[in-house]
């Protein structure tokens, strides 16, 4: 992805500024006004909302973008009444993979590359050759990285921003071990991969665009069965036999519940990760969005 033009940011922008960049259209109506039809759009980054109006050639450029496309624009900014509003005389939908999505999407706030860091530690300490092949397999996978890097865990939930999947993928790896530490009967090598890949469907799920979005996949697989996909091969080349791998995908399954395994629990490391995958969403939904969310 190539890197993205030093557009100026919306809470910069003051009266009798141009306005030319890339910004999020998160609103699109068509309405007539005394001098006729006029677009009136919402502009968003990561920075702020600004309303927008298109008065000139409102055909031409309606047909060329909707609400949820990220859009190249050019107009002029002005004061209206107790805020800012621009006039557009050019809007045109761009490609989002062409763009950065911190640019207009929520991000982590803690850093990428730490939390990359605390993954590979843990998954150093899994001493299985089989387990421990497969997250070498996955953490090698540059593609894998960059996803696992990029994804939320949800859209409107816990952890809903850039960088949200790894975020609690090594919460979730962390309070499994602490786990094995009061539970040595646990199996530690299992539930500390389980922990590592149970979400990592997530990856394939979304769309990134000027909001989170899900693919077309992602919406009909959903990110369990997504995620058993992404191991099935790798998981196959480290050598994780049919036995292993039978216990490392009845955690994937059950990860939110075993309804996806007869109604039943058949480990207590499937136990353990459900458990723990739950106090972490739960407590992070809770800081973000208050007890009475979800």
């Amino acid at each position: 992805m190539p890197p993205a033009p030093a557009d100026p940011t919306i809470a910069a922008l003051g009266p009798g500024d141009r306005l030319a960049g890339v910004f999020a259209c998160v609103r699109k109506d068509r309405a007539t006004g005394r001098s006729g039809p006029y677009l009136a759009v919402d502009l968003r980054d990561r920075t702020g909302t600004l309303a927008a109006r298109v008065f000139q050639d409102v055909d031409r450029w309606e047909r060329g973008f909707d609400r949820g496309d990220v859009v190249q624009v050019s107009g002029t900014v002005d004061r209206y009444r107790d805020g800012l509003v621009a006039e557009l005389t050019a809007v045109r939908r761009v490609d989002p993979d062409t763009v950065d999505p911190a640019r207009f999407l929520p991000a982590a706030y803690r850093d990428l590359d730490e939390l990359d860091g605390f993954l590979e530690g843990i998954a150093g300490e899994v001493g299985d050759d089989a387990y421990g092949g497969l997250l070498r397999a996955l953490l090698d996978d540059e593609a894998l990285r960059r996803a696992w890097r990029r994804a939320p865990c949800s859209i409107g939930g816990h952890h809903a921003y850039l960088g949200g999947l790894l975020e609690h993928t090594v919460a979730v790896a962390a309070l499994a071990a602490e786990a094995c530490v009061h539970h040595p009967g646990l199996n530690r090598d299992l539930l500390l991969t389980a922990a590592i890949v149970h979400d990592l469907g997530r990856t394939r799920e979304f769309t990134y665009g000027a909001e989170f979005g899900r693919t077309e996949v992602g919406e009909l697989l959903g990110h369990v069965e997504l995620g058993l996909r992404v191991l099935a091969e790798p998981a196959r080349r480290a050598g994780v036999d049919e036995l292993r791998w039978g216990h490392l995908a009845h955690c994937v399954l059950t990860h939110h519940g075993p309804e996806r395994a007869g109604g039943r629990f058949r480990s207590a490391e499937a136990v353990a990760l459900h458990r723990l995958n739950a106090v972490d969403a739960a407590v992070k939904d809770a800081l973000e969005h208050g007890l009475g969310h979800g």
